[in-house]
């Protein structure tokens, strides 16, 4: 089962594609020129450690800046301290989840996700083949949880939905599982990532 994720995951990275943006579904977005994006890097990692392989996500914080209280990778701006936004992403999900160094083997990229908060953010695919103590970092991290793989690799269990955002009406990918509201740009990527494992 693990030879076998790893390679589906391999072939779909292998395979051109664009880059995607929170405005995907919002085509009449006019985006101001020469806007400043931000690089960040986040750790969209396979837990291979049991039977079913599951994507590690976090629930964030209400009191933080940025996407308070959504679903989110582990993941976040590229410092002056990283060396790429690999290092970001590895980073980052040691702070906020406990991952031990060395443990993630990372396979590839994924083409760069634009948010509507002005950062160009790489999903970083890696493979974890042992659990580890998960450790949420206080202040920052609700909740750590896991979401089977299979459940967000099918393109049909994604829905379109809508809200109100600055005066007006803004369309977003969901992928809801169980209790978890998965939507917005972290929906964004894994539904990139699931159409590229049906091709």
């Amino acid at each position: 089962m693990a030879s076998d994720t790893i390679s589906r995951l391999k072939a779909a990275l292998d395979r051109s594609g664009s880059a995607s943006s929170d405005f995907d579904l919002n085509p009449g977005t006019v985006l101001p020129p020469g806007r400043k994006l931000r690089p960040a890097g986040v750790l969209v990692a396979i837990s291979l450690a049991r039977e079913e392989p599951r994507v590690i996500l976090t629930k964030r914080s209400s009191f933080l800046k940025h996407h308070p209280g959504q679903i989110a990778f582990p993941g976040g701006k590229q410092d002056e301290g990283d060396a790429d936004v690999t290092a970001a992403a590895l980073r980052e999900a040691r702070e906020e989840i406990g991952l031990p160094d060395g443990l993630a083997e990372v396979l590839g990229h994924m083409p760069e996700h634009e948010t509507v908060t002005s950062f160009r953010v790489t999903p970083v695919i890696a493979v974890l083949r042992q659990d580890f103590r998960i450790v949420p970092e206080p202040g920052e991290v609700d909740e750590v949880f896991s979401v089977p793989l299979g459940h967000l690799m099918r393109p049909e269990n994604y829905l379109i939905e809508s809200r109100r955002w600055r005066r007006q009406r803004r369309y977003y990918f969901t992928v809801p599982y169980g209790p978890y509201y998965i939507w917005g740009a972290t929906a964004r990527m894994l539904r990139a990532l699931a159409d590229r494992m049906q091709e």
